[in-house]
């Protein structure tokens, strides 16, 4: 009877199978071993324990997909890689009763990789994440999404550092875009929204609530304050003052640094040619195009002069706002002592030349063009004025004529020494038109702001009327 036992084993055992290239119908129990499941879709080559695979060892699946390292009691349990012949997604790393759990590093198959914690095949905890695109996120993860606090570096160079929620911006962050533009404060849905300062790479900064990436309280026109008309004495210099307001009028306080400048035009006169009454005679081969005014009529461009300022950066949002008559050098002295430097929670700019005198930053919503005067008339325009009656002399005083007495052509002077008084007298009392306009480079949010005009008439001055 023993020899029938051993003759049994030979002709059908396990042994005698693996000889002649066959797989048992039974696991091995112990030592190494091959194992085609019944269902043909599995095969296991590697080590066994008690009829269970354990050690180390290889599991093949039909599709091309494969597992390779630890098994305990008959699981994936351990270090080890997986392949996914499906996604062609590789993990290498710690194993939990046959998913990856622990640390291990993803290798995604349409690109991309993931290092860090996982739970139960999920990104979960902290890891890094680079994406196809090349991003990378470093931070918390849940349930496979960025939750929590990360970092994260876009494709176009700008980097983020904050709050997220399901793999949404959520909270607080600071955004530091590639172009300089630094946005600091709260989120939701993966926008600005919420209070948050945003300074930027123009040098303009907004410090208020944002609606749905957008600021709530935005400036959208320029206003120049004072009179409908202003009227100025020949030779006086003036001072403009300038309001950023929202759509209801209300100043944009938590905006500043945009960048206006003045400039202005006379008022041009088409009339008949036979005509006695002409206040600029134009060369019309140096003739430039008219400027369209709200005014009710165009005007040509007219050089005018006020003092260079110092650039002035944004102040706080707890400094006080001048009033509305009080003059611009508070705002010089504070620069000058350095009093007007970006809000404490925004990087430092660094300091910017002096701007040109026609050049102003807003502050607040504010700013101030002081001792301003219209220069001479430039060469293409000849003043050139004939009046014969009294009651065209008369008119002169409230009509389009542009001076009350009879005068010819005169010479504009190119002495550089030139004074007040020599600018004056070759100005001519008038209808001109002072204009205010938005060149903040880049534009603020990707647009400027329309150009605002005042009316100017200057008057004859003291002497003249004697």
């Amino acid at each position: 009877m023993p020899g029938a036992k051993m003759a049994t084993a030979g002709r059908g055992g396990p042994d005698s199978l693996q000889r002649r290239g066959e797989s048992p119908r039974q696991p091995p129990l112990d030592g190494y071993g091959v194992f085609v499941y019944p269902n043909s879709f599995f095969q296991y080559e590697g080590e066994w324990k008690g009829g269970k695979k354990h050690g180390h060892g290889k599991l093949v699946f039909k599709d091309g997909s494969y597992y390779e390292g630890e098994f305990v009691d008959g699981e994936i349990t351990g270090q080890g890689c997986r392949h996914w012949a499906w996604s062609g997604n590789t993990y290498s790393g710690q194993f939990v009763l046959g998913e990856p759990q622990g640390h291990g590093v993803m290798t995604y198959g349409a690109g991309g990789r993931y290092e860090g914690e996982l739970c139960r095949g999920l990104r979960e905890g902290q890891g890094v994440l680079v994406d196809p695109d090349g991003q990378v996120y470093r931070g918390s993860f849940h349930d496979n999404k960025r939750h929590g606090w990360g970092q994260m570096l876009f494709e176009n160079g700008d980097k983020y550092e904050g709050d997220w929620i399901q793999d949404w911006r959520q909270g607080h962050g600071v955004l530091r875009c590639a172009d300089g533009s630094t946005y600091e404060g709260q989120w939701h849905g993966d926008v600005f929204s919420g209070l948050g300062s945003l300074a930027h790479c123009s040098g303009v900064t907004y410090c208020g609530l944002w609606i749905n990436g957008h600021p709530a309280a935005p400036a959208t026109r320029i206003s120049i304050l004072g009179p409908e008309v202003l009227e100025v004495a020949l030779g006086s210099p003036f001072t403009v003052r300038v309001q950023l307001q929202q759509d209801n009028g209300e100043t944009a306080e938590g905006e500043s640094g945009r960048v206006l400048r003045i400039s202005a035009g006379v008022r041009r006169v088409q009339l008949p040619a036979h005509s006695e009454v002409s206040f600029f005679r134009a060369d019309e081969a140096h003739l430039e195009k008219p400027i369209e005014t709200p005014l009710g009529f165009q005007c040509l461009s007219y050089p005018l002069s006020c003092p260079a300022s110092l650039w002035l950066g944004p102040r706080t949002a707890t400094a006080s706002l001048p009033s509305q008559g009080e003059p611009d050098s508070a705002l010089d002295a504070g620069a000058v002592r350095g009093q007007a430097d970006s809000p404490s929670h925004l990087p430092a700019r660094a300091k910017e030349p002096p701007s040109p005198g026609d050049h102003r930053r807003a502050i607040q919503g504010c700013a101030e063009f002081a001792d301003v005067l219209l220069g001479p008339h430039p060469p293409g325009l000849q003043p050139f004025l004939a009046l014969d009656s009294p009651s065209q002399q008369a008119d002169s005083k409230h009509g389009d004529s542009l001076s009350p007495a009879k005068m010819a052509p005169i010479p504009c002077s190119t002495r550089p020494d030139r004074t007040a008084v020599d600018l004056a007298s070759e100005l001519y009392p008038g209808e001109y038109v002072v204009m205010i306009q938005d060149v903040t480079s880049p534009p603020f949010l990707g647009h400027a702001l329309p150009p605002a005009f005042k009316h100017l008439r200057i008057l004859p001055g003291l002497q003249d009327q004697a």
